[in-house]
């Protein structure tokens, strides 16, 4: 890499990304402000990237200088400059990367970045997150909101040069600690009211209110442990109906085999193995999120909905349509379960007007 060149770091806006961003400033000349971008507008090549971007956590470029990742999804076939390993956290990869020049420092806030992002969390951890400074930090971070970029900056500055203590006693910070709290309050009632369960699949449909809430994403899995993946459902702009779904597997029932970041990778998303997220037009909600539920009921080990069964080769669901058991509250926005119940086909009938493309998604045949 020429380091004669501007230097510039390019992550997502999570505690993860912010981790990076600080270990990538303690180690290589930057130059230029960070570059927050999210994986969505990486995937779909809406970010400007240029020679001397060090991208981290993210979607690879290869107008980038190096690239340091850990999701799933995201795997290349051929090496490139950075690093690339399936681990806890991408801050982790980059702290292997450069440890002969870091050393032991930041070794507590890499190995913390590793277990949130990562959800190792205890069920303490996860209902008194107060009580925990690294867990309570990271929930101060919202990624979906584009005017907390001071405070991200903000709390890359700080992670930089105090240690936890200090930067929770940062007024800025501390304000939003003590929102957090009430904001979780708030975010358990609406969890209540908005999720539904379908066997070992929680889904939580936030699209009939006006406004996404966010709060701790850990907390749908205390609140209803029968259950090994939960689904979040809502708009990002409601202008643009433009739909977010987040996958994640239980953090206390770990029993979900299904592959989230590969399940999602055909669905305009990815992630981790555990996790992910996927975001769409609220036009393909009818045929996105039935496929994606169907392959979470089934909850095959290697994340595919044709192994161990035989499929038939137009139908991915020749042992019978799942969905004449499946809330309808979910399927389309103020609409209702795609098929009516006389119209629900037999365990044989292969599904008409429709065309298997690979093993995970099938789409409508053109008229």
């Amino acid at each position: 890499m020429n380091r004669d060149m501007p230097m510039r770091i390019v992550t997502r806006p999570d505690f993860d990304g912010i981790v990076c961003a600080v270990l990538l400033y303690a180690t290589e000349t930057i130059d230029q402000p960070i570059k927050w971008v999210s994986p969505n507008d990486m995937q779909k090549n809406r970010v400007q990237i240029q020679q001397g971007d060090i991208i981290a956590n993210l979607p690879y470029n290869e107008k980038c200088s190096l690239w340091f990742d850990h999701h799933y999804s995201n795997q290349l076939r051929h090496p490139v400059p950075g690093l690339f390993r399936i681990a806890p956290s991408a801050a982790g990869i980059i702290f292997e990367h450069y440890h002969s020049h870091l050393k032991n420092e930041y070794t507590e806030l890499v190995r913390e970045t590793d277990k949130i992002d990562a959800a190792e969390l205890s069920l303490d951890e996860i209902l008194h997150p107060e009580k925990y400074p690294f867990v309570l930090l990271s929930m101060t971070i919202h990624p979906h909101i584009a005017a907390e970029k001071p405070y991200w900056n903000h709390l890359v500055d700080l992670l930089r040069q105090k240690m936890i203590e200090d930067v929770l006693r940062d007024p800025n910070v501390r304000q939003r600690c003590d929102a957090v709290i009430e904001e979780n309050r708030v975010y358990k009632t609406l969890l209540e009211k908005y999720t539904t369960i379908q066997k070992h699949v929680s889904i939580t449909d936030f699209r009939p209110l006006k406004e996404t809430p966010y709060g701790n994403r850990f907390l749908i899995y205390s609140m209803f442990p029968e259950t090994s993946v939960s689904v979040k459902i809502g708009f990002e702009e409601k202008p643009a109906k433009t739909v977010v779904v987040k996958i994640g597997h239980s953090i206390l029932n770990r029993t979900c085999n299904v592959n989230v970041g590969q399940m999602l990778s055909y669905f305009e998303g990815g992630g981790h193995r555990g996790a992910g997220a996927c975001r769409f037009h609220s036009s393909l909600a009818n045929e996105y999120l039935p496929q994606i539920l169907d392959i979470l009921l089934e909850n095959d080990s290697d994340g595919s909905i044709v192994s161990k069964t035989e499929r038939s080769s137009t139908d991915r669901r020749a042992s019978g349509d799942r969905r004449q058991n499946t809330a309808t509250g979910y399927v389309e926005d103020g609409g209702v379960e795609r098929r009516k119940k006389p119209d629900r086909r037999t365990g044989g009938e292969q599904r008409k007007g429709w065309e298997r493309m690979d093993r995970w998604y099938s789409r409508r045949v053109p008229k």
